[in-house]
């Protein structure tokens, strides 16, 4: 098991971990459980997520995070590291899918899970951590913004 932090929290300790093909299940649980995630994530069939993962795994700019609470997946994000032209050729890190389960939140899981990702976007040499949130999620805003994030920028998006 790669544990990347060790967090306590009141009277819970989680462990940040690199997460594994077996996590799937609760992590895809977890994008699945609000209403954006409702309609377009389902753990009934995992095939999908599991070629994804194996994607992310095997790329070191990526890195998929599973916090656990004993043997439970409670908490997860995506760590992505992007290197552009940009303020002079600058690595970025990209936050994605940041999500805790409703038993695990405001205790501060996802605060220390962000926080993790600032750390180790530092310790890589970023020079920016960008994410986006829907514009139908006021409360992340607010949650970002508390850990210092700016809107800074319009996001667009185009299906395909």
């Amino acid at each position: 098991m790669n544990v990347l932090a060790t967090v306590s929290l009141g009277p819970a300790t989680y462990q940040l971990r690199r997460a594994t093909s077996a996590d799937l299940p609760g992590i895809v649980d977890l994008l699945a459980d609000d209403p954006l995630g409702a309609t377009r994530e389902s753990a009934a069939d995992l095939a999908p997520y599991r070629a994804a993962f194996a994607a992310i795994d095997a790329d070191p700019a990526h890195l998929l995070v599973a916090a656990t609470c004993g043997d439970h997946v409670v908490g997860t994000v995506q760590l992505t590291f992007l290197p552009g032209l940009s303020r002079r050729g600058a690595l970025r890190a990209q936050i994605e899918a940041v999500r805790v389960h409703e038993q695990h939140r405001g205790h501060g899981l996802g605060g220390a899970m962000v926080r993790w990702c600032l750390s180790e976007a530092r310790r890589r040499g970023c020079a920016l951590v960008q994410l986006t949130s829907d514009k139908q999620r006021p409360e992340a805003h607010r949650f970002y913004e508390r850990l210092g994030f700016t809107a800074s920028h319009e996001g667009f998006k185009l299906a395909l």
